[in-house]
């Protein structure tokens, strides 16, 4: 950002994963005065590869398609606030945001940021079960965390999979697509599924582990073992614990902003929520949380934002000076 920032910003943008920045490339490239700002919590830094992305055939680090987007949008003038913003209204039309900086990049205090829209792509919070190493479990692809993203990653390995408060055999079921050796472990004291679940599960072939998971740990060869209530340990070659998230959706639903199951924004076809100027894409609102999709909804809400906010007219550059020749 600049150092003498506009009274009054184009857009704020509140998140820093891989839809804010595709959002803040968009609207930089619209030349629009944008600020940007991250707390660093970006999911994508977890991905050990990614290889259902468009364009690199031999996957993607997390960390480097992040480090790639920042790249080009500095290159358009843009830059990551690092910091939090920890409180959002509106004031005659405008929203005022108040910005914490981030004490680790040697900044403090709190500074006012005022912008005549929002767009907030601040993600999820994931909850879940006590998993050993948690970073070092899921940097080895031991835990993963989207059977949407790498189900192909894991063809015919043996597969656990741990209940969900909302469909609990279905992520189960999903994933014999990939293997027929499919462990579904409970994920809490009491049974969640029903007698059609069970059933569900029976016609599949998918082994069901009734004894709640207190916990996992990894082996020596870097592969999950679920530690039941009963006593046993259930060792696989990969885990996915379906952790249960909660997006980050705060600042928008103080604003009266319309929410969903887990706190997840509903927005219309241009990303719009149901507070005026106030957008929102990826993880934190309600659909497919993918690297993909959260893309896509940048594109189409900074375009969105372009064409709603009042045209800014480009001057006519100054004439270049008339040759001089020589007599």
């Amino acid at each position: 950002m600049n150092p003498s920032p506009p009274a009054v910003l184009d857009t704020l943008i509140i998140g820093g994963g891989p839809g804010g920045l595709t959002a803040g490339i968009y609207l930089r490239r619209f030349m629009r005065n944008i600020a940007l700002v991250d707390k660093g919590r970006s999911r994508l830094r977890l991905i050990p590869v990614s290889h259902n992305y468009p364009g690199f055939p031999e996957g993607v680090p997390g960390y480097t398609l992040l480090d790639n987007l920042q790249d080009q949008f500095t290159r358009y003038g843009g830059e990551v606030m690092p910091g939090e913003i920890i409180d959002l209204r509106i004031d005659d039309g405008t929203f005022v945001a108040t910005f914490q900086a981030d004490e680790d990049e040697g900044a403090t205090g709190t500074t006012e940021l005022r912008a005549l829209t929002v767009l907030l792509a601040s993600g999820v919070a994931d909850a879940g079960l006590p998993i050993e190493n948690w970073r070092e479990a899921v940097a080895s692809g031991a835990v993963r965390l989207c059977p949407v993203c790498d189900g192909f990653d894991v063809v015919d390995r043996h597969i656990g999979v741990v209940t969900s408060p909302t469909n609990p055999v279905g992520h189960a079921l999903f994933m014999r697509t990939f293997s027929a050796n499919v462990t579904l472990f409970d994920r809490g004291p009491e049974c969640m599924l029903s007698d059609s679940d069970k059933a569900q599960l029976d016609a599949a072939g998918v082994r069901y582990v009734e004894s709640p998971v207190l916990g996992v740990g990894l082996s020596e060869r870097m592969t999950p073992i679920m530690h039941t209530a009963d006593g046993e340990d259930h060792e696989c070659d990969v885990l996915y614990p379906m952790l249960g998230e909660t997006a980050r959706s705060e600042l928008a639903a103080s604003l009266g902003a319309e929410t969903a199951d887990c706190s997840e924004l509903v927005v219309d076809s241009h990303q719009r929520t149901t507070v005026p100027g106030l957008f929102a894409i990826g993880d934190v609102v309600r659909g497919l949380n993918q690297i993909a999709v959260a893309a896509g909804q940048a594109a189409i809400a900074a375009t969105t934002i372009h064409n709603m906010l009042p045209w800014t007219l480009r001057a006519a550059p100054e004439p270049a000076p008339h040759a001089q020749w020589a007599a």
